[in-house]
């Protein structure tokens, strides 16, 4: 019995979504989102600006009411519960919201004396992130990089030891380096326990979750571990170059059986409504229209192929 008691608490939800809906003036940034995010998750809300994710996570943190539905973290009711998930979840919002005349350390100092705790005392959940920006603590914080500004705002948010952590957007302009840094830290982080909620615009960074929720329009559009979504894509993506880009593309939409064509770094990814396509008749259709150096090759599929299809 104690065995069976034991199963269901290990994997009850962190967090429970149920259609839940917020509108600012008649316009709906959440429609009737549901998903659950599992104890330890690291869980991606994937959507360009405006889709809604930062609506949900400032309902999640209980700075918003939705407008229907509910929501609990780590157990707690986000409306009847609100100061006990203040006091459970980390939050880092996407706008670098730390006091920027105050010193690395100071901001540390503060934000631990808000939740009742120091520094010493939950030194351990970050220090392999504080051991970064221990050279700058006395460096205020306006001052420091991009990335430095990221550590940071997640070291503040892990201070009080939080059950889930929420990131919105955590590597909007931060550069490459900075990002791969940070995902890694968040890996770290994952391992020790603590649930992870985070957002990005960036179609790469989803498959660095273990599940992603791809959202739109405030909808949300699929769900699932990244490689099944990607996997699942049943049509047949190819990579297409030329000399000519832009008179590619336009050649291209053109063609009698496309289905859809876009921009993918170095590449046009070209999906046929035909599924006997032949890239050798595109090939000669292109040769046709004085294109040169063609190269026409199986693409792997992305979730920004899945997305840009939804």
């Amino acid at each position: 019995m104690n065995f069976d008691i034991a199963i269901v608490i290990a994997i009850e939800m962190n967090i429970k979504v149920q259609n839940i809906s917020k509108s600012y003036n008649k316009i709906k940034a959440v429609d009737a989102v549901t998903f659950e995010v599992n104890s330890g998750e690291l869980f991606g809300l994937i959507g360009p600006d405006g889709a809604g994710k930062t609506t949900i996570f400032r309902i999640l943190t209980t700075l918003l009411m939705p407008d229907e539905g509910n929501a609990t973290v780590a157990e707690y009711d986000v409306v009847a519960d609100y100061k006990a998930i203040r006091s459970s979840v980390g939050y880092m919002p996407g706008k670098f919201s730390l006091y920027q005349d105050l010193t690395v350390e100071e901001n540390l100092e503060f934000f631990a004396t808000i939740f009742g705790t120091t520094l010493a005392e939950n030194y351990a959940l970050i220090a392999d992130i504080y051991i970064q920006l221990e050279p700058f603590k006395d460096r205020r914080a306006g001052a420091l990089s991009g990335g430095m500004k990221q550590k940071l705002a997640l070291c503040c948010a892990l201070i009080h030891a939080p059950k889930v952590l929420f990131l919105d957007e955590p590597t909007t302009g931060v550069d490459p380096v900075s990002r791969k840094e940070f995902w890694q830290m968040l890996k770290r982080l994952q391992l020790k326990g603590i649930t992870i909620l985070v957002s990005t615009p960036y179609m790469d960074e989803a498959s660095l979750c273990d599940r992603i929720a791809l959202i739109q329009k405030g909808k949300i559009l699929k769900i699932d571990a990244p490689q099944v979504i990607t996997a699942n894509y049943e049509k047949l993506i190819y990579d297409i170059q030329s000399k000519n880009t832009h008179g590619l593309i336009h050649d291209l939409k053109n063609y009698s059986s496309h289905y859809s064509v876009y921009a993918f770094g170095e590449f046009i990814h070209y999906i046929d409504k035909n599924v006997d396509f032949k890239p050798e008749d595109l090939q000669q259709y292109l040769e046709e229209k004085n294109h040169s150096d063609i190269i026409i090759k199986k693409a792997e599929t992305t979730i920004e192929d899945v997305f840009m299809d939804l």
